[in-house]
């Protein structure tokens, strides 16, 4: 991996960032939320692929609390009837003291659906709702990363709440400075180039 700036080892509150070279139309230009990565496998949520269903269609008791665009997003091609909820601790709120969530890293929590959203999301900034999952089983992940398929880079809690109009895979590039944010600027096919 020289010449790619520092690397980094996959773990929860890592992204995992698309290389120009992977074609998987699941994953193309795809930034990837680590939720785990042990030695069964890792798990972890497509942040930048929006649906069509708005929020209030499927979990309306959760649209107040849903960051902009309260829509629902794929958040990958396992268990796509499921749903997952990413959130955001606001400053000073101490995840493991709120009812219904789960520290992943930092302030970025899982949130239990099932719990009441006034409750749980008083003390959340942002949450996103995701339709399924991205796993990979045991070794999987770390074979695709040897591969040159992504990039693992440091997450922030604000690309989790993402707003409409941002290109999150192209700004993630961008701000790990050089030579990797070259990526951003890629074509897709370096043929039709």
């Amino acid at each position: 991996m020289s010449g790619h700036g520092r690397v980094h080892r996959p773990e929860a509150g890592m992204l995992l960032v698309a290389s120009p070279t992977l074609t998987d139309p699941h994953f193309r230009r795809t930034v990837v939320y680590l939720i785990a990565h042990n030695d069964e496998g890792s798990a972890g949520l497509v942040l930048n692929r929006r649906t069509e269903t708005a929020v209030h269609n499927v979990l309306p008791t959760w649209t107040a609390k849903v960051s902009r665009p309260q829509a629902l997003y794929a958040g990958g091609p396992v268990q796509t009837s499921g749903a997952m909820c990413l959130g955001v601790s606001k400053v000073g709120v101490d995840p493991s003291d709120v009812d219904g969530v789960v520290r992943v890293h930092g302030s970025v929590v899982l949130v239990d659906l099932d719990s009441d959203p006034e409750a749980t999301g008083g003390a959340l900034s942002g949450v996103r709702i995701f339709a399924g999952h991205a796993g990979w089983g045991e070794g999987q992940l770390d074979e695709e990363i040897a591969e040159g398929a992504w990039f693992v880079v440091p997450g922030r809690p604000a690309d989790i709440v993402a707003g409409p109009r941002s290109d999150l895979w192209f700004e993630v590039l961008r701000r790990q400075g050089l030579p990797m944010a070259w990526h951003a600027y890629r074509p897709t096919d370096i043929r039709s180039n």
